[in-house]
């Protein structure tokens, strides 16, 4: 069996679910590191801006480690927005909030904005691709 012939044998939601997996890992890492470097005394455009940066590093760690395991484009898209935008919302509510808030509410947010950044990207993946069908002879898109 070639390598091609095993990609095709594996079911395709299970890159889906590692896609997923990977974008929540970016959200909660970006989060919690966030969370512990930015306070409440931060000028918030500059904490705005630590936090895309945090997020970006995050993103590509994670891209490093997931992309031989996954379709590095899919898995790194919704990542990749996680990581930025993630980072710049995790400061900017950070900064806002007189008290700190706790590490578990920032994990969770951490991990609904990556399952939110996945889910848009898949929505809008399918719209612009369409259905596509795979014929398990040729392994040509029709």
């Amino acid at each position: 069996m070639t390598s091609d012939e095993a990609a095709n044998a594996r079911p395709s939601w299970i890159f889906g679910l590692g896609d997923c997996a990977a974008s929540v890992l970016v959200g909660v890492a970006t989060a919690l590191v966030v969370r512990l470097l930015v306070t409440p005394r931060w000028d918030m455009v500059l904490a705005m801006v630590v936090g895309m940066v945090v997020g970006t590093i995050i993103h590509l760690v994670v891209g490093l480690l997931v992309t031989p395991l996954l379709v590095a484009l899919e898995a790194m898209v919704p990542a990749g927005l996680t990581g930025m935008y993630g980072g710049m919302y995790f400061a900017m509510r950070d900064v806002m909030h007189p008290v700190p808030v706790p590490i578990q509410h920032a994990a969770i947010v951490g991990a609904l904005a990556g399952v939110i950044s996945f889910g848009a990207v898949s929505i809008y993946d399918r719209m612009i691709r369409g259905v596509v069908f795979y014929t398990r002879a040729a392994g040509r898109h029709e």
